[in-house]
């Protein structure tokens, strides 16, 4: 087989990720509003998609550059292919919404009309709502000789007017831009009655342009290349070249323009040759752009539409402790400790550990990598008193973390206001890893406390994202991040680590290791990958030469899969699913059989993905579980999303994804495991 066909394309492979989300959106078995927020999801998808991917390949294209991929595209070549799928995406998602979702919400009385469908008592409300709150924000610009072609904001939602003075027939064309701090569905009356903010605007423009003809008017949107081209080896100071980057990214290359099917040639014409697009850019839609504001709708409060809570529990070792009056460290000392999020509260586990410490006059330092966090972060909160209060502080603060900048810019300079020790780790890296290390004088030594985890320190995220955390006091342990920090912070070699696997320069070799040891032991092997995405070709083909082996490969991807399933002669013994449902599935837990050493099954857990990404150009960390009860809990966990009974996806040798289902929607792998999660802290 020509190495071509041994890998599928990156690219395509978000796609096909996107549209398993978009089939959620379609599933009957799922609460409505549900379905709404999914179908949001897929549309904020696929703007980042366009914002990074997309625009990196354009810039390819115009430099001239046509490697291929390892599955043999150029980027244009790529670049063809998206447009194609894009828009047979976009004519889904709006038959989903006008055909299937609209006439459903209805039967539930939540209506979204049109403004000719509203009543005179309605129009006449809704105008004087637009009078008083609307119109007074609005700014029409129009194109004419002293007035250029304004700039259009990255994903801002627009007005295009077409007007015609009656007296001499001049016709102009302007731009509207819709503030974003308006609804988008404006409430008729009490009920859940709404309408587009872009329907009122639209039925009160003759305010905004006086004794005007209206001849044209619709909705589009342009999305902009939204990369940060930074090179910080380049850069004296760090934080003050993402802020001049995070500006300059406001005005990035136009990359795609959304706007209604039938618009008029001229006017569209007049659009791409201001925005330089090319009829290849431009995606048609035949319902409402800008999917993404269907979570407003999704947030309603009907609960009969929408999951019922599962709210999240404190970890059974940290409630008897806390009835106990004892402090986490106390339970970290007398056992390591796992928690499985949101299953278990990030609240009680990781944000009362960072608490704690900051109180805990024992404590003498405290350091943690950050990577994404909330605005209102009460771990960035505690970190500060910590400071204030004369403890040791660091931390390795990742500013660019793509969409996330802004905020970490904001932290980073708070954190050090209050005499953290803010860093932005190594250059040409970015900081990937979770990991919290606490420093604390115990009664009988000087013991470090260290957190390992798959998901970001993010109270937000963490009520939405499955992630897995480890406390634990080991000596090795805390001797190995003890020795990150320092490589992170300080200047020196990266060192031998005893227990952990770090990338850039360790995690790609011992992984290669761990595959190659696992087939050496044939048709007996096993290998169970559960991460969010898989692209790596030196990674994929030595799970290649692993199935050929005999070893038997279950792989669970939630994203980007690069690798082929089940092709005879190849991977015939490699099984891929992808599980999606009301939680993201965020945490990495890779599984071998048989590990060093003793040959007995390996556990690891942390922040790395199988891309060249994680392993060559960011600061990574697995860490090993070894205890009895927590690799019983991984397995566990693994155990119910590899049941065949449950709701997955499936990739099939053809490179195509399907969805297995049994008859009953209750064999749904996270709602088993959150009543395991249940059921395991009553006993």
């Amino acid at each position: 087989m020509d190495i071509e066909s041994r890998f599928i394309n990156r690219e395509l492979s978000w796609l096909d990720f996107n549209d398993r989300v978009l089939v959620l959106a379609m599933d009957n078995d799922i609460p409505l509003l549900e379905r709404c927020r999914f179908l949001a999801i897929s549309s904020s998808n696929l703007d980042e998609f366009y914002q990074i991917r997309v625009s990196a390949l354009k810039d390819q294209v115009a430099g001239d550059v046509s490697t291929k991929t390892p599955d043999g595209r150029t980027p244009l070549e790529q670049l063809r292919e998206i447009t194609i799928r894009t828009q047979d995406f976009v004519r889904r998602q709006d038959d989903i919404w006008t055909k299937d979702l609209l006439p459903q919400l209805e039967l539930y009385d939540v209506r979204v009309v049109e403004w000719s469908q509203l009543s005179a008592q309605d129009k006449a409300k809704l105008s004087d709502d637009f009078d008083r709150r609307i119109f007074p924000v609005l700014t029409p610009l129009a194109v004419d000789p002293a007035h250029p072609f304004p700039y259009i904001s990255n994903l801002a939602l627009n007005l295009a007017v077409v007007a015609r003075d009656p007296d001499t027939g001049e016709q102009r064309f302007a731009r509207l831009k819709i503030p974003k701090n308006l609804p988008r569905f404006m409430r008729i009356g009490n009920a859940n009655h709404f309408v587009l903010v872009e329907e009122v605007i639209s039925a009160n423009l003759w305010r905004l342009f006086q004794g005007m003809t209206i001849e044209q008017c619709f909705a589009f949107r342009v999305t902009r290349n939204a990369d940060l081209s930074l090179d910080d080896e380049d850069a004296e100071d760090l934080l003050a070249a993402v802020e001049m980057e995070l500006r300059r990214r406001r005005f990035g290359r136009a990359v795609r323009i959304e706007i209604p099917y039938r618009t008029a040639q001229e006017v569209l014409d007049l659009m791409c040759n201001e925005l330089e697009l090319e009829p290849d850019d431009v995606t048609f839609h035949r319902s409402m752009i800008e999917m993404s504001s269907l979570s407003q709708l999704a947030s309603l409060d009907i609960s009969d539409l929408r999951y019922q809570p599962w709210p999240p529990l404190t970890a059974g070792r940290l409630a008897a402790a806390e009835f106990n009056g004892q402090s986490i460290f106390q339970v970290i000392r007398e056992r390591q400790l796992l928690v499985h999020h949101p299953h278990e509260s990030f609240t009680s586990s990781v944000e009362s550990f960072v608490e704690q410490a900051a109180k805990d006059p024992k404590v003498h330092s405290i350091k943690l990598s950050l990577y994404r966090t909330s605005g209102d972060s009460s771990i960035a909160k505690h970190l500060v008193r910590a400071a204030e209060s004369g403890k040791q502080v660091a931390v390795v603060l990742e500013i660019k973390a793509r969409f996330d900048e802004a905020r970490n810019i904001a932290w980073a300079r708070e954190l050090e206001y209050a005499g953290v020790h803010v860093t932005y780790g190594i250059v040409g890296l970015k900081t990937h890893c979770k990991c919290i290390l606490v420093v604390r004088q115990d009664n009988d030594q000087m013991r470090r406390y260290v957190h390992i985890g798959t998901g970001n320190y993010n109270s937000t995220t963490a009520r939405v994202y499955e992630d897995i955390g480890f406390f634990t006091c080991e000596e090795s342990i805390g001797a190995d991040v003890t020795e990150l920090f320092n490589y992170l912070t300080g200047y020196a070699r990266e060192p031998d680590y005893l227990r952990l696997f770090v990338a850039p320069h360790q995690l790609r070799p011992r992984m290669l290791e761990l595959i190659h040891r696992e087939a050496s032991f044939k048709d007996a092997g096993r290998i169970t990958l559960k991460l969010n995405s898989i692209s790596d070709p030196a990674i994929i083909d030595a799970l290649y030469a692993a199935s050929d082996a005999g070893v038997k490969i279950d792989l669970i991807v939630r994203g980007i899969c690069c690798i082929r399933a089940g092709v005879p002669g190849m991977s015939e013994n490699i099984n891929v699913r992808s599980i999606l449902g009301r939680y993201l599935e965020h945490s990495r837990i890779y599984r071998f059989d048989h590990g060093f050493d003793d040959d007995s099954p390996l556990h690891l857990i942390g922040s790395a993905d199988l891309m060249g990404r994680n392993l060559d150009g960011r600061v990574e960390v697995l860490v090993p579980l070894t205890h009895p009860k927590h690799r019983a809990w991984l397995d566990t966990a693994l155990g119910f999303l590899l049941d065949d009974q449950v709701v997955h996806f499936s990739l099939g040798k053809d490179n195509y994804w399907n969805q297995h289902r049994s008859k009953e929607f209750t064999q749904d792998a996270q709602q088993r495991l959150h009543e395991w999660v249940v059921a395991t802290q009553v006993r």
